[in-house]
């Protein structure tokens, strides 16, 4: 699907547009059904506005606006995930999103998706790095929807990290581990919603060895109709070109025939979680990475040249916007 809505989108621009508003239209025609907003086409004005938004946020944030912040995600682990039980113990976790102009609607998704799916016994604080963006409504709307978290959730500590001037991602990143006070430090990136026992699986692989880096597996949310699409496990790789990529898990791993169990990895892509000391420990990320993923390679090269390791665990699962226009990685093996 996504391949072939990318053939549409760089055919031409006429019939970009249409395809794209045929998207919309038929994604609003099923969202006005349920809410009975009527009608099953945009306005010329509502076509104006959707297509400024997408043009800005490489995603449909005119669909976004307009979905519930609490919207229920499909369960797409294995099956054997439902089966697994965790220990009561599990360190607690600090949740970092780094944002940049964000929409506003992705944003508060997001902390949603982190509070309701995250047991209050676990999520000690959600750190925000703004990496100095310019959107008013990241400004005071932000500041009052946040203010509206903090009274509905008393014991939960929101820390916001504002940088001055852009100062890139990986800076960001590391700004967010600086900020945290957790056990246990979770750096994602801000278009992403949480899946139910996301948290559990990660921190259960940490409590057993401290010196592991963990990644949940990524499902995408379409950028065009913000719907979820499967993605099975795989390694995350990197080409000559440092370019991130999905590559297969060792052969051992296909051969206990157990696809809930983690899996060795050599990278990440970005997501990572792992022991907050830890990583401080081993350097965190190296700020002076400017090629793009670069961070990424180095991190894996140096845990597990520093006696760590990186898995990627199954049954810990995140949905991720890829945006249209933006970096991307290769395309994940999906259902």
């Amino acid at each position: 699907m996504l391949l072939q809505a990318d053939r549409e989108l760089k055919a031409s621009q006429n019939t970009a547009l249409q395809a794209f508003w045929q998207r919309i239209h038929f994604n609003l025609h099923q969202v006005e059904e349920k809410r009975n907003w009527g009608g099953e086409n945009l306005s010329e004005d509502e076509q104006n506005e959707a297509q400024a938004l997408f043009e800005k946020y490489g995603y449909n944030v005119f669909l976004s606006d307009r979905l519930p912040l609490n919207r229920p995600l499909p369960d797409t682990r294995d099956p054997r995930c439902l089966k697994k039980t965790y220990p009561k113990d599990l360190p607690s976790i600090g949740v970092v999103l780094i944002y940049l102009d964000e929409a506003l609607s992705i944003l508060k998704r997001a902390i949603r998706s982190i509070i309701d799916r995250t047991p209050k016994s676990l999520l000690k604080e959600i750190i925000l790095v703004d990496d100095h963006s310019t959107n008013d409504d990241l400004k005071q709307d932000f500041d009052m929807y946040i203010k509206t978290i903090e009274d509905q959730n008393p014991g939960l500590l929101m820390t916001r990290v504002r940088h001055s001037e852009q100062l890139g991602l990986t800076t960001a990143r590391i700004s967010g581990w600086k900020a945290a006070t957790a056990d246990v430090v979770a750096i994602l990136d801000a278009h992403i919603e949480v899946h139910d026992l996301w948290a559990e699986p990660l921190l259960t692989q940490i409590k057993g060895d401290r010196k592991l880096i963990v990644s949940p597996v990524f499902d995408r949310i379409n950028y065009y109709d913000l719907d979820i699409v499967t993605y099975l496990p795989a390694s995350h790789a990197f080409d000559w070109a440092l370019w991130c990529m999905y590559e297969r898990f060792r052969p051992e791993w296909y051969k206990l025939n157990d696809p809930s169990l983690p899996g060795k990895s050599p990278s990440i892509m970005g997501i990572l979680v792992a022991d907050r000391t830890y990583l401080g420990e081993i350097g965190v990320l190296d700020g002076g990475m400017k090629v793009y993923g670069g961070e990424n390679v180095e991190l894996g090269i140096r845990v597990w040249t520093c006696g760590g390791s990186i898995e990627v665990v199954p049954c810990s699962k995140i949905a991720h916007i890829e945006r249209h226009h933006n970096h991307t990685c290769q395309t994940s093996p999906s259902q």
